[in-house]
């Protein structure tokens, strides 16, 4: 069966797992900048869309390039206050947090976020994100 986002009869994984790779491997990764642990979360292929402002970054070169901007453009990050919900049968979750965020040289941002994650197997093939505030995941050099 080919992969079709959201659909039955995904690879179902330990619902533990749905939660571990977002919060300890995915945002541990982004607050940290850690940029090739961020990256292991994902397929080559994936694609990442920023829904509200439909920013998309399409497969793991463009999404590397996100993130070196947001990581460049930032000095700290802080992802927490998570409220998960994970259908393992479509292999999704739904992540709700908060964001604390500083600009190089600014003040601090507070956004409360959501994100929803499609997996192919076990890493992320479709994410949109939905902010509060203006976009922070801009497109950066490939």
């Amino acid at each position: 069966m080919s992969w079709s986002e959201g659909a039955e009869g995904q690879q179902a994984l330990p619902y533990p797992y749905y939660v571990d790779i977002v919060t300890k491997r995915y945002f541990d990764g982004v607050d940290n900048k850690q940029l090739d642990k961020v990256l292991d979360c994902f397929t080559e292929d994936a694609v990442l869309t920023e829904a509200t402002s439909n920013t998309v970054h399409d497969g793991i070169g463009a999404i590397r390039a996100m993130f070196e901007k947001l990581f460049a453009d930032f000095s700290s990050i802080w992802h927490g206050n998570f409220v998960h919900t994970a259908d393992p049968a479509t292999n999704t979750i739904c992540s709700q947090f908060t964001v604390l965020i500083t600009p190089e040289g600014g003040e601090e941002l507070r956004y409360e976020n959501c994100n929803r994650f499609y997996l192919k197997g076990d890493r992320f093939h479709r994410v949109y994100v939905y902010m509060s505030g203006d976009n922070l995941l801009k497109e950066g050099d490939a």
